[in-house]
C-alpha cells in the first residue's frame, strides 16, 4: 500500500481549544483535543477510528473536512492542503468530501423536507434543472432504502434508522469520493444498526467509496473497517489492518478495549472480561510520558517520563509504546 498514493495525508496535526481565562498573566489553558496525529488514508479503505469518549475522535473528523481549523500540522487531500483552499476551492472540495452525523436530525433544518435536505448541495453540482435534481433525490431515496413518496416528509416524521438513511442520501447528493461517518450507528437500536451498516458496505462497493468510520463499538469496526486507528486522549497510539490489531494488539489500551467486549458464544460465557479501571485524564493537563500509564498494568517508570513514539512493530502495524 505503500507504493499507492494516498487519498488523505494527515502529518502533525493537532487541535488545542481555549477554555477559562487567563489570570494574572498565566497563559490561557486550552483542551488538547487532537495532540500530534499523523496517519494516511488510502483510496477504497474503510479506516476505523475508535477510542472512548473525549479521546479526540470526532474532533479529528472535522479536522479532515476543514470543519475545524487546526491549531498546526496539515491535512492534504490529492496532494493540496484544505486549510490552505481558498472558498472556490474549498466549494470543490466539499463535492468530493462528506460527513454523516452521529444523529442526523440535529444536523437537519426542521422546516426544511426530505426533498430539500438532500437536493439543497446539488445546485453546486451538473443538476442545474429542477427536474434533474428531482429524479436525483428519487433515485438517491431508493438507494438508501427509502421511497419517492419520503420526499415530501419533515425530519421529525421519520425514525431514527430512515433518519441516518436521509442523512447518508445527503451526503452522496453531490457525488463524494470520500465520506467521514462520525459514529452513524451508535444512537441506532442494534437491529437497525445491522442495515445501516450492510447498507454502507454496498454503498462502498457501488460507488467506489472511501470511509474515514468513527465508532465505540469495536464489534462493528471488526465488520466495516479494513483499517484501524486506536485514539486515546488525543493521540493516535495503535495503527493497523483490521485483522492484525484484533488478533495480535500491541498497546496495552487496545488490549484492554478488547478484553472488554463481550462475547456472544455461549460457550466463551465463561471467560473473565475485564473492565478498564480508571478515568480518562484531562486534556487540559495530559500526564506526561505515555498518556495511558495512570491507566496502565504494566506501566514501568520510564513510561512516566518520556512518550513513547509510534513505530513499527511489524507489516503495517504501529503501535506507541515502550513495552515491546
Amino acid at each position: 500500500m505503500s507504493e499507492i498514493q494516498p487519498l488523505m495525508q494527515i502529518s502533525g496535526l493537532k487541535k488545542y481549544f481555549p477554555v477559562g481565562h487567563a489570570l494574572w498573566g498565566a497563559p490561557r489553558k486550552v483542551v488538547h483535543a487532537v495532540d500530534d496525529v499523523s496517519f494516511d488514508i488510502y483510496a477504497g479503505e474503510t479506516l476505523g477510528l475508535v477510542g472512548e469518549t473525549g479521546s479526540g475522535k470526532s474532533t479529528l473528523g472535522r479536522l479532515v473536512l476543514n470543519l475545524v481549523q487546526p491549531t498546526a500540522g496539515t491535512v492534504r487531500y490529492r496532494g493540496d492542503d484544505i486549510h490552505a483552499l481558498d472558498q472556490r476551492q474549498l466549494a470543490r472540495l466539499r463535492g468530493r468530501a462528506q460527513i454523516v452525523f452521529q444523529d442526523p436530525f440535529s444536523s437537519f433544518d426542521p422546516r426544511m423536507t426530505v426533498r430539500a435536505i438532500i437536493s439543497e448541495g446539488m445546485v453546486h453540482t451538473e443538476l442545474r434543472t429542477r427536474v434533474a435534481r428531482e429524479q436525483q433525490v428519487r433515485e438517491l431515496l431508493r438507494t438508501v432504502g427509502l421511497t419517492a413518496q419520503h420526499a415530501d416528509g419533515y425530519p421529525h416524521q421519520f425514525s431514527g434508522g430512515q433518519r441516518q438513511r436521509i442523512g447518508i442520501a445527503r451526503a452522496l447528493a453531490v457525488n463524494p469520493e470520500f465520506i467521514v461517518l462520525d459514529e452513524p450507528v451508535s444512537a441506532l437500536d442494534v437491529s437497525v444498526q445491522s442495515q445501516i451498516l450492510n447498507l454502507l458496505v454496498d454503498l462502498r462497493s457501488e460507488f467506489g467509496l472511501t470511509y474515514l468510520f468513527i465508532a465505540h463499538d469495536l464489534g462493528v469496526v471488526r465488520y466495516l473497517c479494513t483499517r484501524v486507528a486506536v485514539m486515546y486522549l488525543g493521540k493516535v497510539v495503535e495503527l493497523a489492518d483490521s485483522r492484525a490489531l484484533f488478533e495480535r494488539p500491541r498497546h496495552p489500551y487496545t488490549r484492554e478495549l478488547l478484553a472488554a467486549v463481550p462475547v456472544a458464544d455461549p460457550a466463551r460465557r465463561n471467560r473473565p472480561r475485564r473492565v478498564l479501571e480508571g478515568d480518562i485524564p484531562s486534556p487540559i493537563d495530559p500526564p506526561p510520558g505515555c498518556r495511558f500509564h495512570t491507566r496502565c498494568p504494566h506501566a514501568m517508570e520510564v513510561c512516566r517520563r518520556v512518550e513513547p513514539p509510534l513505530r513499527e512493530r511489524g507489516e503495517r502495524h504501529l503501535a506507541a509504546c515502550h513495552l515491546e
